[in-house]
């Protein structure tokens, strides 16, 4: 018993003494180094510790330093602590240097570090730190762009986020953009920042201060390796200097410090194949709602349809699933209500189809259940959604010819038009009883005449119309402007509310180049669309204007515009757009 008590003794105190073990060490950032570049040693232990001694550096110059470092964590009940003195140091000559001991005391046993050798070269001709100021600007201040996902589905929402980390060492006071990712082969929504608001976090292990500079929700376009271009900032950086003042305290230097998030790669995964019919490229978690607001009315009155698809994904990027009625229903073309919003959670909100409709004929008439699929990416499979068929009864109006209800597509023209109102009476056919002879009346003499008086008026119409089909230039003119004016009405009805008014704008180029082009432009870039617009042979001065107008779009989304810049923006579309149409 005794030996076995003996054994667990020695066995628990060596434990304590592993766990209570002192660690000092020195870190150089590098062994190798040009006599005009700099270096930076760091003396870390893992336990606070007195009298600190620095080895005397010979063959250096202390430029900077000491800096001090503190950090004392607690994760799950364990105690972390480090404490790091920081050099920065200057080679005096060319050679083989050795950087000496530095020495601790910790509970009155002295720890030593180990001796580091260091070569000094020759100059290089491109020092790789500066002078002391940028090295230290450097160490202590960090860009970092975090993604949500770096794997994510075609069109599924992902979030990059741009901190700016800054060391206690040194502080900011201003910073610039100089270079703004472009998100190609991304549909990007950037996400507004109304103020910056400074937080305590870590980067690599130490204490920092950081600030979140820039949010973006991004939906890949493309399915493979795609890069995100780094987000480049100049940043005005107070560091403390080798200089101090009458007092002793330290003198800082304000220096200009560019720095670069780093360009990050998304692996965008395909869909899996097996998609439903009718997919046409929603990615996320939705519903679907098929309602009308009455479904008993009299023929000639109008109801109102809605499709609606509500949930959190790519809105906007999809199409919703067109309303069928039978031909005896007259359907117009849906009003667009999109009620949206993006957040870091991607986007959200419903896209609503209004539709109009009005019955011509007596009888009961079905809408067909509409059919909705989309992929969730969480359970990464297909899902299917139906409504329930809607049944519109018609109680007063002409009967429908053999009594049956005939489903067609919209806007069918019945078999019998000029019998469609034959139940109103809106004129009569009553004559007078003493009625003039037509011989020798003023109609006579009238319709004798006009013939010949109208020779001189069908000779100055047919000169009119021959310059006019001469002056094919000016017809193509006028026909475009006709064309933009149509497409940018909605735009011109929100004049003034800034909004409604770009998201109508944006609407308007989007649906010109569907129209013309047949393409789905919803789910491109503005690069995508710039090489299509090229690969038109579209003048590039053209094509130019055209993104122009759809960053304009977008940067109102997240900055004041006044009602003159919209009146300006307004008309450079409706120029565009008249170019455009005499290009394609």
């Amino acid at each position: 018993m005794k030996l076995k008590f003996l054994i667990l003794s020695v066995i628990f105190f060596t434990g304590l003494g592993l766990q209570a073990q002192v660690k000092f060490e020195a870190k150089v950032s590098k062994n190798k180094l040009g006599v005009n570049e700099r270096l930076r040693i760091d003396f870390e232990m893992n336990q606070d510790g007195d009298n600190f001694r620095p080895p005397s550096f010979d063959g250096f110059t202390v430029v900077g330093g000491p800096n001090q470092a503190v950090s004392n964590r607690w994760i799950n009940g364990n105690r972390t602590y480090s404490k790091t003195y920081s050099y920065y140091l200057q080679p005096n000559s060319r050679g083989n240097k050795t950087i000496a001991q530095a020495e601790i005391t910790v509970d009155g046993k002295v720890y030593k570090t180990t001796p580091i050798d260091i070569q000094v070269t020759a100059a290089v001709d491109k020092p790789m730190d500066g002078d002391n100021s940028e090295l230290i600007a450097s160490d202590n201040l960090h860009l970092v762009a975090e993604v949500s996902d770096a794997t994510p589905y075609l069109n599924e929402g992902i979030t990059v986020i741009y901190k700016l980390y800054v060391s206690p060492r040194i502080s900011v006071s201003n910073y610039r953009e100089v270079d703004s990712p472009k998100f190609k082969d991304f549909w990007s929504q950037n996400i507004e920042i109304r103020e910056l608001r400074p937080e305590n976090g870590e980067y690599q292990g130490e204490p920092y201060r950081y600030v979140v500079l820039k949010k973006a929700v991004l939906y890949p376009q493309k399915t493979g390796k795609l890069e995100l271009e780094p987000l480049t900032l100049s940043v005005s950086v107070d560091v403390p200097s080798d200089r101090r003042d009458i007092f002793g305290s330290r003198i800082y230097k304000t220096i200009n410090k560019t720095v670069a998030a780093g360009t990050r790669t998304i692996d965008v995964k395909a869909l899996p194949g097996n998609k439903p019919a009718g997919f046409t490229g929603a990615v996320g978690k939705f519903s679907l709602n098929v309602s009308t607001n009455k479904d008993q009315l009299k023929a000639s009155e109008s109801l109102e349809a809605k499709v609606e698809i509500r949930g959190n994904g790519n809105l906007n990027l999809f199409e919703l699933p067109a309303l069928e009625v039978p031909s005896s229903l007259e359907m117009y073309s849906p009003e667009r209500i999109e009620n949206v919003t993006t957040t870091l959670n991607g986007k959200q909100g419903s896209i609503i189809d209004n539709y109009t409709i009005v019955p011509t004929r007596k009888g009961q008439y079905p809408i067909k259940p509409l059919n909705f699929s989309y992929f969730d990416p969480q359970t990464e499979t297909y899902k299917s959604l139906s409504s329930q068929e809607i049944i519109i009864d018609v109680e007063e109006g002409p009967a429908l010819v053999g009594g049956n209800t005939i489903a067609g597509n919209n806007k069918q023209a019945l078999n019998l038009p000029s019998e469609q109102f034959r139940f109103i009476k809106t004129a009569t056919n009553l004559k007078p009883l003493e009625q003039q002879a037509f011989f020798r009346s003023w109609t006579f003499w009238g319709s004798l005449v006009l013939p010949f008086a109208a020779i001189p008026l069908v000779v100055l119409f047919g000169k009119r119309r021959e310059a006019k089909a001469a002056d094919v230039t000016g017809s193509k003119r006028k026909k475009a402007d006709k064309l933009a004016r149509k497409y940018l009405s909605e735009a011109k009805k929100n004049l003034g509310d800034q909004q409604s008014f770009y998201e109508a704008l944006e609407r308007a180029m989007h649906n010109y180049l569907k129209a013309k082009l047949h393409i789905q432009t919803s789910e491109m870039s503005k690069e995508r669309i710039l090489e299509i617009l090229n690969e038109k042979n579209v003048a590039s001065e053209t094509s130019a204007e055209f993104i122009a107008v759809l960053k304009s779009c977008e940067f109102a989304r997240y900055t004041p515009a006044s009602n003159t810049a919209q009146h300006e923006d307004y008309d450079k579309a409706v120029r565009v757009i008249s170019k455009l149409d005499k290009d394609l």
